[in-house]
Formats: structure tokens, sequence, C-alpha cells
């Protein structure tokens, strides 16, 4: 009996010491933070440099400071040591330091949720296995990314809906930094667009969105392809311009790829032509 016994204390000592090991292996991730504060927008800027035997990963963001538990203007404003948490579904970190006068500076502690990649993993999206070039390699690296970005199984399961079949992990960083939701993509849909992700990120870097879509068929653009509207955002094509074209420009003779230099007028023209006249007027006014 006391044989059992003592094996039953050394298999739960041995669990102790798993859990224990398990616990401490989720808080290895640290590093360093700064913050400033920025009183046109009543938001605070955190920067957080984390440090790993792969090297060191650092993002930036601004935020509400009800998303930083623990931590009020007051205190961002003032001078002394503070206490304050980023806690979101992938995981929370933990930062200690202190402000002075709207700078702050410390060290913080990061701790992955462990239940949210099993959630993600019944999604389709295994956040343990690398797929992309554009996050870590390490599982744990990639679940405080995914923290500082707010990836959430809300916004996975939201571009599942809107029909996307083939997500990866990359695409939902992607969906989370450039804010790209299901919302968006029945809005470009019912504008005439449906997108891929990489396509939905480049209309949101370059804005263009259904109002855009709209004011470029006001100008007479309204069957240019998705692409033609990016150029036009580029090139900062707007109905002022348009409208200086008949009244100050002349027909510019340009060599068009992939064929002989052609003469351009205004009527009819497309959005490739604008594109030239004003990279070429801008360059050489007439």
């Amino acid at each position: 009996m006391s044989k059992i016994l003592k094996s039953l204390m050394i298999a739960l000592a041995l669990l102790s010491l798993c859990g224990a090991s398990t616990a401490q292996s989720q808080q290895t991730l640290t590093g360093t933070w700064t913050a400033s504060v920025n009183d046109t927008s009543n938001k605070i800027q955190l920067n957080l440099a984390l440090r790993s035997e792969r090297g060191n990963h650092q993002s930036g963001q601004s935020f509400e400071y009800s998303e930083l538990q623990g931590l009020s203007s007051e205190q961002a404003h003032g001078s002394g040591a503070v206490k304050f948490s980023l806690v979101r579904e992938a995981g929370r970190i933990d930062c200690e330091g202190s402000f002075q006068n709207g700078k702050g500076s410390g060290t913080f502690i990061f701790t992955g949720n462990q239940t949210f990649i099993a959630n993600m993993k019944t999604r389709g999206f295994d956040f343990e296995k690398h797929t992309g070039i554009n996050h870590p390699e390490d599982p744990e690296e990639r679940l405080f990314v995914a923290t500082t970005v707010n990836v959430t199984t809300a916004l996975a399961d939201d571009l599942l809906a809107s029909g996307f079949s083939s997500l990866n992990v990359d695409d939902l960083f992607k969906a989370a930094i450039f804010n790209v939701d299901g919302q968006f993509i029945r809005e470009m849909k019912a504008s005439g667009f449906s997108l891929g992700m990489e396509d939905l990120v480049k209309a949101r870097i370059f804005k263009v969105d259904p109002s855009f879509v709209a004011k470029a068929a006001e100008m007479g653009f309204a069957n240019e392809s998705f692409d033609s509207l990016v150029k036009m955002q580029i090139f900062k094509v707007t109905p002022e311009f348009v409208a200086l074209i008949p009244a100050g420009y002349t027909p510019l003779t340009c060599a068009c790829a992939g064929s002989a230099p052609k003469r351009m007028h205004t009527q009819d023209a497309s959005i490739n032509d604008v594109a030239v006249r004003w990279s070429i007027s801008y360059a050489f006014p007439l």
C-alpha cells in the first residue's frame, strides 16, 4: 500500500513539474516597450520590441487607453511607475515600467493563449505550422504578432462566411492589419469587383473603395478594371484634374507599351492614357 502511495506521490510531483514547465514556456517571450501620448487623438503610441533567439520583432501602433488595462491618460501624462496589459484573444502582453511627462518605457512579458490555437485549428488555421513568409516561424512569436494586430476567431469566421475557401494564417494577418472584413468584401462585390486577399489589401492601401469606384464612374471611367482604378489613385487622378485636360492640355504623343507611338486625345481616353498624361505633364508642364 505504501508503495502505491509513494508511486502516486511521485506521479503527482512529475505532473506538477510538467505544469510548471508549460506555464514557464508560455512566458519565455520578453521584450521592451516605449510609449508616447498623442494629445491630438487622445490615443497612446505603443512600440513593442520582442527579443528572441531568432532575432528581434518590432511593432508599433496607436491604442485607445481603454485597450490597455491598468493604464490611464493621467498616468501616461504624469510621472511614476506603471503596470498595464494588452489582453486579446491570441494572448496577453503584461508591461511594467514608468512614464515621465508623456513618455514611457519598460519591459514586457508575453503569454500566448493555447485555447486560441485550438479554436483556430477547428476553423482550418494552424498557428503551429509555418505557412508564409510574412509572419514568424516560431508559433509563440506568431501568437505575439496575432495579439498585437488583434487576429480573432470572429475575424476568421467573418472571412470564411464571405466565401473565401483557401485562406491561411498569413491571410488572417493581412486582413487584421489592413482592416479587410466581410463588409468590405461585400461592398466591393456590390461595386462589381470580386477580389482575392492580395487585391483587397491593395484596395485598402490605395483607398479603392465603393465611394471611389462611384467617383471614377462620374469622371467617365465606369468600366475600368480594378488595376486601372489603383493607377488612378497612385497618379491622383481627380475630377479637378480630368476637368483640366480639355481646358489647358493639348494631345500628347506617347509610346504606349507594346505599340508604336500614337497620338492620344482627351475624348474617350482610358485611365492608362490619363495616367501617362499626368506623369508627363507633371514633369513637363505645357
